[in-house]
């Protein structure tokens, strides 16, 4: 999520489930789980490991692996926050939420989006409950749930470039016997053509393994940057329909307090 923008709010009845990111993640990995079996079960992939003598692709598929699980943890984190925040919205929204937020929101669901509230809480307090500017209490948020989201656009472009590295090793295997190659010498020949057909599999499985690992990373982190992008929508709308007017209310109720008090009797 390079940057976060406030898109289309959905009502509490278009609100997806609380472990939606999760399911799609885990239905999605399933899938991929079952192309991997079959491309097993027909031997591509044991020739693809047995062909690339740079190990080039035996990287790509560890590094994707390793980066799996690491959404796996993100996009189980934006699911508990997400649903933390749909708890704390059903706290507020209830015929007495506003009391909740009287002992600093100690009573909400811990999470991301409590701290937020009370940080808006505090903020209110210290300038006297006048018009809260959350602006930068909402990047910061922001940038809270979008956490380590960024190391799968890194990841994505490092397997590219694994590749397009095997490709270029594969290039230089398959070239290298040309500039000693004997025409005449039928046996240098038919050595010179299995090691150009050698580097050629190298390229070929290398840039495969590359593009592939890099377009189901970028599938995976799209999906986690899309929940993420709810979650802080949630969280707009909660502190500006619950939060927001009720520090307004008390701002004005201590405005007029104060204005009553200088009235003489």
């Amino acid at each position: 999520m390079s940057s976060i923008t406030i898109g289309p709010i959905a009502g509490t009845g278009t609100d997806p489930s609380e472990r939606s990111a999760l399911l799609f993640w885990m239905i999605f990995t399933g899938l991929s789980i079952f192309a991997v079996v079959l491309l097993w079960r027909f031997g591509l992939i044991h020739l693809m490991l047995t062909s690339d003598r740079t190990y080039i692709s035996s990287v790509i598929a560890v590094l994707y692996v390793l980066t799996c699980g690491h959404c796996f943890l993100r996009t189980r984190a934006i699911a508990r926050e997400g649903a933390a925040a749909r708890r704390c919205r059903e706290a507020l929204a209830a015929p007495d939420g506003g009391k909740v937020l009287d002992a600093s929101a100690a009573a909400l669901p811990r999470g991301l989006v409590r701290d937020h509230i009370q940080s808006l809480l505090t903020k209110a307090a210290a300038q006297g409950y006048r018009p809260v500017d959350q602006t930068l209490l909402l990047r910061t948020l922001a940038d809270r749930l979008r956490g380590s989201n960024g190391f799968g656009a890194f990841v994505s472009d490092t397997l590219m470039k694994l590749g397009l590295l095997g490709t270029i090793v594969g290039f230089i295997i398959m070239l290298a016997p040309i500039a000693g190659l004997d025409a005449a010498d039928k046996v240098a020949m038919r050595s010179s053509m299995g090691l150009m057909s050698d580097g050629m599999a190298v390229a070929m499985y290398t840039t495969l393994a590359g593009l592939v690992g890099s377009i189901l990373v970028r599938i995976q982190y799209y999906m986690l940057d899309a929940a993420t992008q709810r979650v802080f929508s949630d969280a707009v709308v909660l502190t500006e329909t619950y939060v927001t007017p009720v520090l307004e209310r008390k701002g004005s109720e201590k405005g007029s307090g104060i204005k009553g008090a200088g009235i003489p009797s």
